[in-house]
């Protein structure tokens, strides 16, 4: 297994994928403070031309909150390009055929899936923990990040969300045959999710909450209001991976 991980690494790193998303993730965490430091000049110069039109601007401040924002407005489009990128992790070597001498030479399916699993997810946990880590120590640099309410249990819920969406794909992959079908797969059940959570009897205990973190900064409420989507997230994980398994152990390579 440890030899196959090597090999999943040469070929994130030959095929541009780690850093695809390497400048992505970072030029996210870099825009979101920049955005909420340039929010005041770019007011400024809109101001005259409001007063032009007989309008006045007041004056804008900005505080690390403003910062949070565009993190968790930008996370999900960051989240949404990791899929992108990673849609053919599997159906790439389906359609290439290299999993059949890898399973000749005696490593089992599940040590296979497993290997590409933990790249995934460890991957996702790596490129989240930089774009935060970049807006974090920009905030903490211009302002003050004791501004945010439960700031690391809101990061940990979007964190999690993303392993859910994460093990979506990697379920999909077990039994789709090109990536545009892991893609509509995903996104499809990704998009369900959602308009259940717009129903309020639902919402609580479906991973789509996760996505609502900027709650917890803005101390709408607290991190125990999140604890039934996490631990549905969590399931479905789980879930995701035994199907994954199943479908990965019958599937012709």
């Amino acid at each position: 297994m440890r030899a196959f991980l090597k090999k999943e690494w040469l070929e994130w790193s030959r095929t541009g994928r780690f850093l695809v998303l390497l400048l992505v993730f970072t030029v996210f965490g870099i825009m979101n403070p920049a955005l909420a430091k340039l929010t005041p000049w770019l007011v400024e110069i809109m101001s005259e031309s409001l007063t032009d039109m007989g309008l006045v601007a007041s004056e804008v401040t900005v505080d690390a909150m403003d910062s949070w924002v565009q993190f968790y407005k930008n996370i999900p489009m960051a989240l949404i390009i990791f899929v992108l990128v990673c849609s053919g992790s599997f159906t790439g070597e389906y359609e290439k055929g290299t999993f059949i001498p890898v399973v000749t030479k005696g490593l089992s399916r599940r040590k296979i899936l497993a290997a590409k699993a933990l790249l995934l997810y460890g991957m996702w946990t790596v490129m989240y923990g930089l774009c935060f880590g970049i807006t974090y120590g920009y905030n903490e640099y211009f302002w003050d990040n004791s501004i945010a309410g439960h700031l690391f249990a809101a990061a940990a819920c979007t964190w999690l969300f993303g392993v859910w969406v994460i093990g979506l794909l990697i379920c999909f992959s077990a039994f789709a045959k090109s990536s545009s079908q892991v893609l509509l797969g995903t996104g499809g059940v990704a998009m369900g999710v959602y308009l259940l959570g717009m129903f309020p009897k639902l919402a609580s205990f479906l991973p789509a909450k996760l996505m609502k973190g900027l709650e917890l900064l803005q101390r709408v409420g607290g991190p125990e209001d999140f604890y039934a989507s996490m631990a549905a997230a969590g399931v479905m994980v789980l879930l995701c991976m035994g199907l994954a398994a199943l479908g990965f152990d019958r599937r012709q390579l």
